[in-house]
């Protein structure tokens, strides 16, 4: 076990390429490889594929991955490959003669991950009990419970793997899951006592807007000027409303495509494959897609229409900025929207559910607070300050000390021993006098009427806004009963403050997100297009070569040789060698033509100060004469910048230079000081002795 643990940190840079794990990660894995059931809850972009990923090297033999899209595996499985790592997927896609190859493999142990989809592993089930298996990983697990926003019956079979491998880890894992659906999934997986690891879902770099739905074509065209050339996904609720979208965006003169179920499987893969590649940035589609996108470099996301839930919301938007890098989400919603929803979840067959979920996704549409507080606490994580990154951050409403009506709200749910909802919780604390209330002996107790003088309305909007900010939670698979969290206790009883919005004084007003630029330099720019070329070369999305993130590194770090290029980020062994020489021959031409602009003598400096090169190693990469190169370093010398001489010139030789200059009859020429140094001391370096004597 501990060889296993020593040589993660090795591993996960030979492969991956990177330096460090991001949070949860290591934990994860550490109970896997202790061959325990783990469960991970993390966000988009977290990390998830390496908890399972570096797992599967480390141990002997293959890992078994259920995931539940093809694109998903293939791009999974392509990205393995780049890090040579022996990977293939399984799934009905493919031609029978590749299937078998794939079988072949697997029975000859030469693979360490297959993918298959849920549909296709009783194909395999003779195989997998005559082969190795390190561990099962099960993606997208959110699929198996009817709680979740995405649920696949096929999934429900899963449940008799654990029953059949029972000495084998299993790891779930999902990107969205409130804690009803958590539950549900370790109960359908039969892996009851599985350890559970809850990463924040906290996305920083993702700016929140949401907006009134008027005018929303008109607003998503002024949006799309100040995005240009960034790729983007375009959400709608209908077929109608994705075609028709994407004919009005290119008659604008952008390029997009629609993208819905009602397309054959060959127009869904060229649109999406046209998607990852780069050749159509702006995506207009249903919800059908998305889930086996992994494309790092998607800049934003706009919901046309409001989602049916939170879920689903988090995890659409979470589909940008996977690399990071600052991303903008938009999300419009009207009446409208809701009507239709309620009528779409009053017609499934988990209908309280799902209007339980439609109603908490309304009130985060409406909601006066801080959008990034409500969007965590919904799944249990609660922040004490404002994002200062949302449309409610940077446009806020008026506020007033809300404590004391906080405090009724927590004492009520307290007193009602956290078994109400919040209409309840409302009816109590205004002194209803109605049979619900009655009947339960309510009027009973101390926080009866406590709040009789805000009406109806204000203080069920107070009641949401606490949720919102973290203070309540609401139990969805328990009648949507309010709970107090850790935060209520600090209001309750440590004094804790609370600002809620003045309903009263609120004015509809326009948000503007804030304009979060994308730094287009040339440099990012040319190392883009040659990660173009190398995709087209390959047949692989442009970002299984690099992700936006790596080539960011790379233009902030400008490597310059191979051990400067593995320090990228996201360099590994595998690319290192296959990549290393094309992307520095670029970084070093870009440089070169960059020297008219940047001076040639700043360049040199900057070669020598920030690179950390030789007198002798730059003029051999700019193909100058030392002397040349001394001359730069002279010249920015003068002009003020810190240089340390020490290693080109010592004290001795400075004394030297003084005492000729003394016995000179001609000291004014250089030539003199190299005919008295009997022209063993170099020119440069006279000069330099010349400059440093007179300090």
């Amino acid at each position: 076990m501990i060889s296993k643990i020593s040589s993660l940190k090795n591993n996960l840079k030979i492969y991956f390429g990177f330096d460090e794990f991001l949070p949860n990660q290591e934990k994860i894995i550490h109970s896997v490889l202790k061959g325990k059931d783990t469960l991970a809850i993390m966000p988009t972009g977290g990390g998830k594929s390496l908890c399972f990923q570096l797992p599967a090297l480390t141990m002997e033999g293959t890992a078994i991955v259920i995931s539940p899209l093809i694109a998903l595996m293939k791009d999974q499985v392509d990205a393995l490959l780049a890090n040579g790592i022996s990977a293939a997927y399984f799934n009905s896609s493919q031609e029978v003669e590749k299937q078998q190859e794939v079988l072949n493999k697997l029975q000859k142990n030469e693979l360490k991950l297959i993918y298959v989809a849920p549909e296709s592993l009783g194909q395999l089930e003779f195989i997998l009990k005559n082969i190795k298996i390190s561990l099962f990983a099960i993606d997208e697990a959110h699929c198996i419970s009817v709680w979740g926003h995405d649920f696949r019956p096929a999934y429900k079979e899963l449940g008799k793997l654990k029953n059949q491998f029972s000495e084998i880890p299993f790891i779930a894992l999902t990107a969205t899951a409130d804690r009803a659906t958590r539950e549900d999934i370790l109960t359908q997986l039969h892996i009851p006592q599985a350890k559970t690891f809850i990463s924040s879902f906290d996305r920083p770099n993702l700016f929140l807007d949401v907006r009134p739905g008027r005018n929303r074509k008109k607003q998503i065209f002024n949006f799309l000027e100040s995005h240009e050339n960034q790729s983007g996904i375009i959400y709608c609720l209908s077929r109608k409303n994705t075609e028709k979208l994407a004919q009005d965006l290119n008659n604008k003169g952008f390029t997009a495509a629609a993208y819905h179920a009602g397309m054959t499987a060959e127009e869904r893969s060229e649109i999406q494959d046209n998607f990852l590649n780069d050749k159509t940035p702006i995506i207009v589609a249903t919800i059908a897609f998305g889930m086996g996108i992994d494309k790092s470099n998607v800049r934003w996301v706009i919901h046309y229409n409001m989602p049916k839930n939170i879920e689903g919301y988090y995890q659409e938007i979470g589909r940008s900025g996977r690399d990071g890098l600052p991303a903008d989400t938009l999300l419009f919603h009207s009446y409208a929207d809701v009507m239709l929803l309620r009528k779409f979840a009053e017609e499934s067959g988990t209908k309280e559910i799902q209007l339980a979920k439609l109603e908490r996704m309304q009130q985060f549409s409406e909601s006066l607070s801080c959008r990034r507080k409500t969007l965590l606490s919904y799944f249990g994580e609660h922040l004490e300050d404002d994002c200062g990154n949302c449309d409610i951050c940077k446009n806020p409403p008026q506020y007033f000390d809300g404590t004391i009506i906080a405090q009724k709200v927590c004492s009520a749910i307290a007193r009602l021993k956290e078994q109400e909802s919040i209409n309840m919780v409302v009816d109590v604390l205004r002194g209803a006098q109605n049979a619900q209330v009655y009947e339960k002996g309510y009027q009973q107790i101390k926080t009866y009427g406590a709040a009789k003088d805000i009406s109806w309305r204000d203080l069920q909007n107070y009641v949401i806004q606490l949720i919102n900010q973290g203070v309540l939670e609401i139990w969805f698979h328990e009648k949507g009963r309010l709970i107090l969290t850790p935060l209520a206790k600090a209001v309750l009883f440590e004094g804790k403050k609370i600002k809620l919005a003045n309903v009263q004084q609120l004015k509809q007003k326009k948000t503007t997100a804030e304009k979060i630029t994308f730094e287009t330099d040339k440099l990012f720019e040319k190392l883009r297009q040659l990660r173009l070329r190398l995709a087209k070369e390959e047949e692989v999305p442009a970002y299984i070569i690099f992700s936006d993130a790596s080539l960011k590194d790379m233009v902030k770090k400008t490597p310059i040789n191979y051990e400067e290029f593995s320090e990228v980020l996201g360099v590994g062994k595998a690319k290192l060698e296959k990549y290393a020489d094309e992307f520095i021959k670029v970084i070093n031409r870009h440089f070169d033509l960059k020297q008219e602009k940047l001076s040639s003598h700043h360049y040199s400096y900057k070669l020598y100060q920030e690179k950390g090169l030789s007198l002798k190693e730059i003029a051999l990469q700019r193909g100058l004469s030392e002397g040349t190169v001394f001359q730069h370093f002279l010249k920015m010398y003068k002009m003020g910048h810190d240089f340390d001489f020490s290693s080109f010139i010592t004290t001795e030789e400075i004394n030297q230079i003084k005492k000729a200059k003394k016995e000179l009859e001609n000291p004014n020429t250089l030539k003199a000081y190299f005919k008295y140094f009997s022209e063993e001391m170099p020119y440069h370096k006279i000069k330099l002795g010349l400059l440093l004597s007179e300090e």
